[in-house]
């Protein structure tokens, strides 16, 4: 359903639910354990998130949700559902992990939610992704509101979510959904550069600064005094250290 391996400084999560990648409660759960166990981790630096099927995610299970629409209880049961992504999906944004989602097929609803939910999005020519669900009379709130707003600016989350746009991944990159757009032939090996470059940096200092960056988006803290602590913590990391003193020594030469 849901693969990991750990290479090096890389955990690579595979969605792998033949056909769609369709989300139901075990794929939630086994979502979470996976990222409890790279919090777990170190010495991973990255994750990187693609998906072993045609498409990334088309969101919720089609089946699932036909046997529970039809009772209170089970539309109870959908919203118990939803809460629970949403608290997976603030676990995956939380990582002090940079996150890299490569989308070469379809993303929609809850499967663009989980990538909204990423540090990074890279993204096939042919994608399409969306939060259509006002189609269906509902909303995406496995936190698909908030964040898309966040990132893209509420300009963009107004046309997209209030008219169930679909769009496809050039469109994505110039309206701020994604950050980088390829080929699909080619969208792996852009990914995997993404994420071999980030990976070589150190992990204290990519968690330091994911941290500053959080606390500018919440603005509920004073970020100027985040940024000093953060640097006096990197100043006394031996591998901060190391580093520095390479450079400066290659500057004197």
């Amino acid at each position: 359903m849901i693969s990991l391996t750990i290479e090096a400084s890389v955990a690579t999560v595979t969605l792998c639910r033949s056909p769609v990648n369709a989300i139901n409660e075990e794929w939630i759960e086994q979502l979470d354990r996976i990222l409890a166990e790279i919090e777990r981790t170190p010495r991973v630096n990255v994750l990187w998130i693609r998906s072993g099927e045609r498409v990334f995610c088309a969101g919720a299970d089609l089946e699932l949700i036909r046997s529970l629409f039809d009772s209170e209880t089970g539309r109870r049961q959908m919203i118990a559902m939803t809460r629970r992504m949403q608290e997976v999906y603030a676990r995956l944004e939380r990582l002090p992990q940079v996150s890299v989602v490569e989308i070469g097929g379809a993303a929609m609803g809850g499967g663009f939610e989980l990538a909204l939910a990423c540090d990074l999005r890279v993204v096939a020519d042919s994608a399409r992704i969306g939060l259509p669900e006002a189609r269906l009379g509902l909303l995406p709130a496995a936190g698909g509101t908030q964040r898309m707003t966040r990132i893209c600016g509420e300009a963009v989350a107004r046309r997209l979510i209030l008219g169930a746009e679909v769009i496809g991944g050039a469109e994505a990159v110039a309206l701020g959904c994604a950050h980088w757009v390829a080929p699909a032939a080619e969208l792996e090996s852009v990914a995997r550069a993404v994420v071999e470059r980030i990976a070589a940096l150190p992990g204290t200092a990519l968690a330091e600064c994911k941290r500053c960056i959080d606390v500018a988006v919440a603005a509920e803290e004073n970020g100027f005094e985040v940024e000093l602590s953060g640097s006096a913590a990197l100043l006394a990391d031996a591998e901060t250290q190391r580093r520095v003193q390479r450079f400066l020594d290659k500057q004197r030469q």
